[in-house]
């Protein structure tokens, strides 16, 4: 039995249109990693429970793991580099750096992007809906209290 041939889809990622050849059994992570070189959602679980590879697809917080590329296809993804495109971090990221939201760094950018659906959806969350919005993303250093004052202070930042 022989591999399927790969497909070619069209995907818009971080504002750009890039036309890919995926195989049909890539995710979403896969071809951003492998195929466009963005290597900031992690390969974590593999199985959707750690959220380190979560982007926004469509604006909706994705574990990468999760979607097939050729369900992306057509889709607009954000990625933690498409926060910075000019090399300057955004509010939210410096809130990271500035309350050590992200101690080794390895959950950082799943955690950055789920704070984002939140904070674009709603601004001036409570705590409560920042641990909810939060909640399929995990920290194996512990540092909840740290990332949810991140978040805390860039919606503070923001209003």
């Amino acid at each position: 039995m022989t591999n399927p041939p790969a497909a070619d889809i069209t995907i818009t990622v971080n504002d750009a249109e890039h036309t890919l050849s995926v195989r049909h059994h890539w995710s979403l992570l896969d071809a951003l990693r492998d195929a466009l070189g963005l290597t900031g959602a992690k390969r974590g679980c593999d199985r959707g429970e750690c959220g380190a590879c979560t982007v926004l697809l469509d604006g909706r917080p994705v574990n990468a793991c999760q979607v097939l590329a050729l369900r992306a296809a057509g889709g607009r993804v954000l990625t933690v580099e498409g926060l910075a495109p000019a090399g300057e971090l955004s509010p939210l990221q410096q809130a990271f750096l500035d309350e050590d939201g992200g101690q080794c760094g390895f959950c950082t950018p799943g955690f950055v992007m789920a704070a984002r659906a939140l904070l674009d959806a709603n601004p001036a969350p409570t705590d409560a809906e920042i641990r909810e919005a939060l909640s399929g993303n995990l920290c194996r250093c512990n540092a909840y209290g740290r990332i949810l004052a991140s978040v805390r202070a860039a919606a503070a930042s923001a209003s």
